[in-house]
C-alpha cells in the first residue's frame, strides 16, 4: 500500500515541480486536503522589520505516529511566486505527510541572503513546533524547483551552520532527511555560471555580484560534506534558463563526499515541461530514493 501511494506521491511531486519556473503568471486556487487534517493558514515564522514571513501548514493531528513533512519552497527567480500558487499537494496527503507551503522575501523587499534567512526560519519554526503538528522532525524532506530548490537546499545543506540564522537562533538539530532538487542553481562562485549575464541571479545578489566570497556564501556547493542529506537531482540537459553544468557541480561533490543522490538526467529536457515517459522514469528513481531514506529512517 505504500509503494502504491507513493508513486501516486512522486507523480504529483514532478508534476508541481515543473510548474514552479520562472513565469509570472501564477493561478491561485486552494489546496484540498483530508478531512482528517487540518490546515493552519498564514502561520507567522518569522518577522522582519515590518515584513511577516507566512507559511501555510496541512497536518494530520490524530495519526497515531507523528508524520512526515515536506516543507515546499516555490520558484520564481527569487523576484516573484507565491505559495498561494503551489497546490498540487494531494499525493503527499495520500501517503501520511504534513504539507508546509513557504514564502519568502523576494529581492523587491530583500536582497540576499533574506530568501536564504527566510527558509533556515522556516525550517526552524517546523522543527520547534513538531510535537503539535504531530510531525516527525526526523522525517523532514525539503523540496523545490529553479530557485526555489536552490532555497531547499540551502536550508538543508546548512545543516547546523548558523551563519543565516540570526533571525530565528536556535539549539534545535537543523538536519533534514533528504532534499528534492529540480533544476537548481547550486554554484554562484564564478566556476560554473556568469552571475551578471544571469539577470534574476544579478538583482537578487545585488550590490554584493562582484564579491566572490559572499557569492560564494550563498551557493549549495559550498556546504556538501560527508555528513550531508541524500539529494535527489533533476536537470534538463538543454535547460536555457539553469545551466545544467550547475547539477552536475553537485552530483559529482556529493559522490566526492560519499553523500547518496540520485541525478536524473532529461536528454534534450528544458527547465521543466519533460514528456510523459521521462516523468514516469522520475517518478520510479525518486519513488526508490524516498524509500532508502525517508521511509527507512
Amino acid at each position: 500500500m505504500k509503494k502504491v501511494l507513493l508513486s501516486t506521491l512522486l507523480f504529483s511531486t514532478i508534476i508541481f515541480g515543473i510548474f514552479a519556473q520562472e513565469n509570472p503568471s501564477e493561478q491561485i486556487k486552494k489546496v484540498k486536503f483530508p478531512e482528517n487534517y487540518q490546515s493552519k493558514l498564514d502561520v507567522v515564522y518569522t518577522r522582519v522589520n515590518n515584513w511577516e514571513g507566512r507559511m501555510d501548514i496541512y497536518y494530520n493531528p490524530t495519526s497515531v505516529s507523528p508524520t512526515p513533512a515536506v516543507i515546499h519552497i516555490h520558484g520564481g527567480g527569487w523576484n516573484h511566486g507565491t505559495k498561494e500558487s503551489q497546490t498540487g499537494f494531494g499525493s503527499w496527503f495520500k501517503a501520511g505527510f504534513a504539507v508546509i507551503n513557504v514564502e519568502y522575501r523576494l529581492v523587491q523587499v530583500a536582497p540576499a541572503p533574506a530568501a536564504i534567512e527566510d527558509v533556515r526560519c522556516a525550517l526552524t519554526y517546523v522543527k520547534t513546533h513538531a510535537k503539535e503538528l504531530n510531525i516527525n522532525p526526523d522525517k523532514i524532506v525539503v523540496d523545490g524547483s529553479s530557485a526555489g530548490a536552490h532555497l531547499a537546499l540551502m536550508a538543508g545543506l546548512l545543516e547546523n551552520d548558523r551563519k543565516f540564522d540570526t533571525n530565528c537562533p536556535s539549539n534545535i538539530d537543523m538536519r533534514v532527511a533528504a532534499i528534492v532538487s529540480n533544476y537548481a542553481p547550486t554554484d554562484f562562485s564564478g566556476n560554473n555560471i556568469d552571475a551578471k549575464k544571469w539577470k534574476s541571479l544579478a538583482n537578487w545578489l545585488g550590490d554584493k555580484v562582484d564579491n566572490q566570497s559572499f557569492r560564494t556564501s550563498v551557493s549549495p556547493l559550498t556546504y556538501v560534506n560527508k555528513t550531508s542529506s541524500p539529494v535527489f537531482i533533476v536537470h534538463g540537459n538543454a535547460d536555457p534558463i539553469v545551466p545544467y553544468q550547475q547539477s552536475v557541480a553537485l552530483h559529482e561533490k556529493l559522490d566526492q563526499c560519499g553523500v547518496y543522490n540520485v541525478f536524473i538526467t532529461v536528454d534534450g529536457g528544458g527547465h521543466g515541461g519533460f514528456d510523459k515517459e521521462k516523468k514516469t522514469e522520475i517518478n520510479r528513481a525518486l519513488m526508490e530514493f524516498l524509500s532508502k531514506t525517508v521511509f527507512q529512517k
